[in-house]
């Protein structure tokens, strides 16, 4: 049996399952990965992608394995480079309360616990390592150390765990409800915890008698939220990547396979063998074999003449027979592969392989250059692959919240009510390409002040000035008050006029 459950959690003393306030017969599910095991179950998952993944840690060594393929590499990197930005000060995201209901003292210490946060990802110097192990293996899981007789110091260590070694379970009990004539098994209480098992003592796969039961405020847990429409499991953002390639594997194994045995040129010898018998015929064609053919072999290592005589293989020379009442000997070449040049077959796969990772084809391509022109000449390819990241990054955010949610609970910063009021406002905002950013916004900026100028003679008679804030220079509420007062702040700065008279 599992031992007694591992761990800290906030709000109660000892863990406990939670009961359910509303009577269901279908048990909660979040549909992020979780093992659900009904009272007197068998626990297991079997996970069959593309006939060849049975479980999901043989999954998750697929992808490791894929990661290594040098163009699958090349994709992922372009991901990461993208998504993680580092500034000067080596900070590739910060967070954003604008717009969350708080005092100032109280937005003060969760900014601080915020870079806290970071400082014990290490995010800046190891943000894109962190980001690559969740991208490529779909989940990420941290356990949370705190100081058990001090927890209001908060957390004092995030260790990284494998995600081979942890699964997260839901233990749901059902007890039987009479329902008219029927009895329906409506869920009773569900309990939520990690259970952790070391896959180097021959564990492939946790189960629910092997192993250690950790309480769920213990574990940070974050995953790709990429669903398997059949098994409801969370699978990776490589998961659609695996049958392109392996196809583009087989294929460039068959191109070299083919090129090897088709690219020399070889002879075919014909030799006359008259009437002899057939063993006569043999013996004799291998004597006229030797004799044409190198024995002597020199090593250039050690000096030294060595018999190196070969056996006789698909690429080299033919030595065929012929009877008496054919032509005499002859001497003619095998033409080699015509078509070695052919690389369709491996472009097409490889196109598919940078698709099914979202990533542009024409990142592909050395032969295009980087374009430093107008943002309006960007690629459809790119304004996707960028909003491909922006989505990638607000799943891999989920990992913040759930550290600084802890920290704050433990600190006695805000109440566990009072984070599930404002959690949803939290945004993180990420650093972005300078150049590209800052030419987009001045494009913007120039195509509202040339509509604004082309506008100037109808405000006051059909637009009012403050329609054209909003709606053409594209300025929020607070932003019109910010500005005003700005200006009125410089207009009583400025020194009066002076009065100028005739004499």
């Amino acid at each position: 049996m599992p031992l007694d459950i591992f761990g800290f959690s906030i709000g109660k003393k000892q863990p406990r399952p939670v009961e359910t306030k509303e009577k269901s017969f279908v048990a909660p599910d979040d549909y992020d990965g979780t093992y659900t095991l009904e009272t007197g179950g068998v626990f297991g998952t079997v996970i069959d992608f593309a006939g060849s993944i049975r479980d999901e840690n043989q999954l998750i060594n697929q992808y490791r394995t894929m990661a290594l393929f040098p163009e699958v590499d090349q994709a992922i990197e372009d991901v990461i480079n993208e998504a993680i930005i580092s500034d000067i000060q080596r900070k590739p995201v910060r967070l954003d309360l604008e717009h969350i209901d708080l005092s100032d003292n109280i937005k003060n210490k969760i900014y601080s616990e915020f870079q806290g946060i970071l400082k014990l990802l290490d995010f800046g110097n190891k943000g894109s390592d962190i980001f690559r192990r969740w991208y490529i293996d779909s989940k990420l899981y941290y356990h949370i150390i705190i100081d058990t007789e001090a927890p209001r110091k908060g957390i004092q260590e995030l260790r990284s765990i494998d995600p081979v070694n942890i699964k997260k379970i839901r233990k749901v009990e059902k007890e039987q409800t009479h329902v008219g004539t029927n009895k329906v098994p409506f869920v009773k209480r569900v309990e939520e915890f990690y259970l952790y098992t070391d896959t180097s003592k021959d564990s492939v796969n946790p189960t629910s008698s092997a192993g250690i039961k950790i309480s769920p405020d213990s574990i940070c847990y974050s995953h790709s939220g990429v669903l398997d429409s059949k098994s409801k499991r969370v699978v990776g953002y490589l998961a659609k990547a695996i049958r392109p390639v392996n196809m583009l594997r087989q294929i460039e194994d068959a191109v070299v396979i083919y090129r090897i045995s088709r690219a020399p040129e070889r002879r075919i010898f014909y030799i006359d063998v008259g009437n002899l018998p057939k063993q006569k015929a043999e013996q004799y064609l291998r004597d006229i074999m030797n004799r044409y053919r190198n024995k002597l072999t020199y090593n250039a290592s050690t000096g030294e003449i060595t018999d190196g005589r070969d056996h006789l293989h698909m690429l080299e020379d033919y030595w065929l027979p012929r009877r008496e009442g054919g032509k005499g000997t002859e001497i003619t070449t095998l033409d080699g592969g015509q078509n070695l040049g052919e690389m369709e077959d491996v472009d097409y796969l490889l196109k598919k392989v940078y698709r099914s990772l979202n990533v542009p084809v024409s990142r592909m391509e050395s032969d295009s250059g980087f374009n430093l022109g107008r943002s309006a000449e960007i690629s459809r390819d790119e304004v996707k692959f960028f909003k491909f990241i922006e989505k990638i990054r607000n799943r891999f955010c989920d990992m913040f919240a759930q550290l600084i949610k802890t920290q704050l609970i433990l600190k006695g910063i805000i109440k566990q009510e009072d984070w599930d009021r404002i959690y949803q406002d939290f945004r993180y905002i990420f650093n972005e390409d300078s150049y590209f950013t800052e030419l987009k916004q001045t494009e913007l900026m120039k195509e509202r002040l040339d509509i604004l100028s082309q506008l100037d003679e109808y405000i006051g008679r059909y637009y009012s000035v403050d329609w054209v804030r909003k709606n053409v220079l594209r300025q929020t509420e607070e932003e019109i008050r910010e500005i005003d007062t700005q200006m009125n702040k410089e207009k009583a700065l400025e020194p009066p006029e002076e009065e100028t008279g005739d004499f």
